[in-house]
């Protein structure tokens, strides 16, 4: 599953490397969120979506310790004494299975998204605590990451 997931990101990749990349502002990009801590979507493949200027859509497939899924909602604020600098909160859910065990729950986000002015790229340093609802009422707020992501105009 890890091989199929790992391919079908870097076809995403070939895909859209063709498109042109942007130079200032983002509207899609995609790349690696690494993390060494314990919730469903802690390492993990990550694609970014602007559907507005301030709203993205952030999918999530993890590789960690759970395989798991995610999708949450994300509104960016910018500072205005920082070019290429925002901050962004947004909420979101996730499904993830580890040893039989299926875990569901809500997600939040609360993080720094910065993109470099003369580079397709972006990264991203963010807190995206969990509740699982299932199986078992659990908070997991120890959801740390850095993302790299390649990025598209």
């Amino acid at each position: 599953m890890k091989r199929i997931a790992l391919l079908f990101t870097i076809t995403c990749l070939f895909v859209f490397i063709g498109q042109e990349s942007s130079a200032q502002d983002y509207r899609l990009g995609l790349g690696l969120r690494l993390s060494n801590s314990t919730p469903t979507l802690n390492s993990s493949f990550s694609g970014k979506y602007f559907v507005t200027d301030r709203s993205a859509v952030e999918g999530l497939v993890s590789f960690g310790s759970r395989f798991g899924m995610g999708a949450l909602l994300e509104i960016h604020q910018p500072f205005a004494s920082a070019p290429g600098l925002r901050w962004f909160y947004g909420v979101g859910a996730y499904v993830g299975w580890e040893y039989g065990d299926t875990y569901l729950g809500p997600t939040g986000a609360l993080g720094l998204d910065y993109k470099f002015s003369n580079a397709p790229i972006n990264l991203s340093l963010d807190w995206k605590p969990e509740l699982d609802i299932m199986p078992d009422i659990n908070f997991v707020p120890d959801a740390f990451a850095l993302t790299v992501r390649f990025t598209l105009k």
